[in-house]
């Protein structure tokens, strides 16, 4: 909303003519130099995970709530899926499935040879 106060030292603005359009200039397109490529994947632990997918492992978390026979779970069995806050576990035995925050993720111990990121230098 505007405000309208009525000022009796206010002259009006006499009108001006209308001014023809100025044509705009446009500057040529520049093509800037791109950065070296960077790889996909850091090597942080849910990128580790994801691309551990399928190898049996035993995974371990803790919690700091609940009594003292559940401040803890280890389950034995396979990543299916990471994110950045989360794994997607399913237990070997009972092909049951569960979702763990990554807070809580302590260490996996992996059976086989774990997959990892290129170590050469760049």
């Amino acid at each position: 909303m505007v405000q309208y106060y009525w000022n009796p030292n206010m002259r009006p603005m006499p009108m001006q003519p209308m001014q023809q359009p100025q044509q705009q200039v446009v500057p040529p397109q520049v093509t800037l130099p791109t950065a070296p490529p960077r790889r996909n994947e850091e090597s942080y632990i849910e990128n580790i995970l994801r691309l551990n997918r399928g190898q049996p492992g035993t995974f371990h978390f803790s919690f700091e709530h609940g009594d003292r026979q559940t401040t803890s779970k280890v389950v034995r069995g396979f990543v299916e899926a990471a994110g950045r806050d989360h794994a997607i576990i399913r237990e070997a035995r009972t092909d049951h499935r569960f979702l763990f925050p990554m807070i809580y993720f302590d260490y996996a111990e992996f059976d086989e040879e774990l997959n990892y990121f290129d170590q050469a230098p760049r």
